[in-house]
């Protein structure tokens, strides 16, 4: 942990504090902090500052963004997202909701005067700790009172209609994105939504990636504008392109506008072309590196924790630029070539250039066709001019062939068999 962020930070003095960029610009003013409730009275998990930024826009930056913590001053990192900040289902805003709120202690009332997050250590930040006033005392002064455990109060975080919604959320908060599609398809509507407002939007979009067309419609109708952009750019830009493409040409155009630039261009690009074709099933978000890259650059570049297992299979070697649309497509390196070779050995002297490109007019059967035929994971798409336009893995050539309920099929036939195991132990 960085000596710039203490392992417990009281957070009632950071209402106005002013953050900078590193490179001491001023960004705006810290205006709450937002938590997300747990259930059985768990400490909740920090998720990050709703800043003020000029002209009077409140947006979110996340926790993970900030690079130091210190009296008066915060330091974050990376490019700001200016969408404006709206409260999602079970966060709490804790200057703003928690501070002078009634709280139960061993019998007693008092009133809340400050809130403390601690460290675990791994990363996350949560809200352990409680400064509390006798009731009579309104100031937000801690030698006014004594702190105490989150756990130990009552009043905090009881929203009871929200409950059940947090229970379940907790209750599935490790569970695989199919595994969770699949459980959603079995739940009402109504729960359905309420499930799906409260996972964050990296996690709604692997979710709705696992899902049926009419499902993940289903969904995006009831989230926000703002939000469903958000979510839409988490998503890869094959399957953002193939659920704007279900919801309406009006709906869709709207979203796209409210995306980050860079991310709806992509997704424009593929919405070009046909359904079942594989410029409508690829990714523009491969792995591309130079041949003057090395095989350190190559395995690094395939650890990152958000590529899919068949993309992270291969290494495509272009010409610069290095983004979709790329220069001129050289060739593939595949990930066991990558584990055999230095570190410093460079990929364009180990580039296979057999493996040949397809373009993207190639339709699904062709595409699944050539995959099976060379036992790939993943192959190239090019334009005429042999500039690589993305990637096709097997997966998603898998979910064009399956029939379109196959997921439900699939969860109905786990749910028989897990039953089915249970009555033999049971036996």
């Amino acid at each position: 942990m960085s000596a710039s962020k203490p392992n417990l930070v009281f957070l009632a003095r950071f209402a106005g504090t002013s953050v900078f960029e590193p490179n001491g610009d001023r960004v705006g003013r810290i205006r709450d902090v937002v938590a997300l409730l747990r259930s059985q009275n768990q400490p909740p998990r920090v998720l990050g500052f709703v800043v003020e930024v000029p002209p009077r826009r409140r947006i979110f930056i996340p926790f993970t963004r900030i690079s130091s913590i210190d009296v008066g001053v915060v330091v974050i990192t990376g490019q700001l997202n200016i969408r404006r900040f709206q409260p999602r289902t079970n966060e709490i805003q804790v200057i703003g909701e928690l501070l002078d709120k009634s709280v139960e202690h061993s019998h007693s009332s008092f009133i809340v005067s400050d809130v403390a997050m601690e460290s675990d250590g791994k990363g996350e930040w949560y809200l352990t700790q409680v400064h509390i006033s006798p009731k009579t005392k309104l100031l937000r002064v801690r030698s006014g009172g004594k702190t105490v455990s989150w756990e130990s109060l009552q009043g905090l975080s009881a929203v009871e209609e929200n409950q059940g919604v947090a229970s379940l959320l907790a209750t599935i908060s490790n569970m695989r994105a199919a595994d969770l599609a699949g459980m959603l398809i079995d739940l009402a509507p109504k729960r359905r939504i309420e499930i799906a407002r409260g996972l964050d939007d990296e996690r709604l979009a692997h979710v709705l990636e696992e899902m049926d067309e009419s499902l993940r419609v289903e969904i995006l109708a009831e989230i926000e504008g703002e939000r469903a952009a958000d979510v839409l750019g988490e998503m890869d830009p094959d399957d953002a392109a193939d659920l704007l493409r279900d919801i309406g040409k009006d709906r869709a155009d709207a979203l796209l506008a409210l995306m980050e630039p860079d991310e709806a261009e992509d997704v424009k690009r593929l919405m070009t072309y046909e359904d079942y074709s594989a410029g409508g099933l690829m990714t523009t978000d491969p792995v591309i590196l130079s041949a003057d890259g090395t095989v350190a650059d190559a395995l690094a570049a395939v650890r990152r924790q958000d590529l899919p297992s068949p993309l992270a299979s291969q290494v495509y070697v272009c010409r610069a630029p290095l983004e979709t649309p790329t220069g001129r497509f050289v060739g593939i390196v595949h990930l066991q070539q990558l584990l055999r070779e230095r570190p410093a050995t460079l990929l364009g002297s180990i580039v296979d250039t057999e493996t040949e490109a397809i373009g993207a007019n190639w339709q699904l059967n062709e595409v699944a066709s050539y995959l099976a035929n060379y036992n790939l994971l993943a192959l190239p798409v090019t334009d005429e001019n042999h500039r690589l336009l993305g990637a096709i893995s097997i997966d998603d050539v898998l979910d064009h062939l399956l029939p379109q309920d196959w997921r439900k099929q699939a969860s109905e036939k786990l749910s028989e068999k897990l039953e089915a195991s249970h009555g033999k132990a049971e036996r």
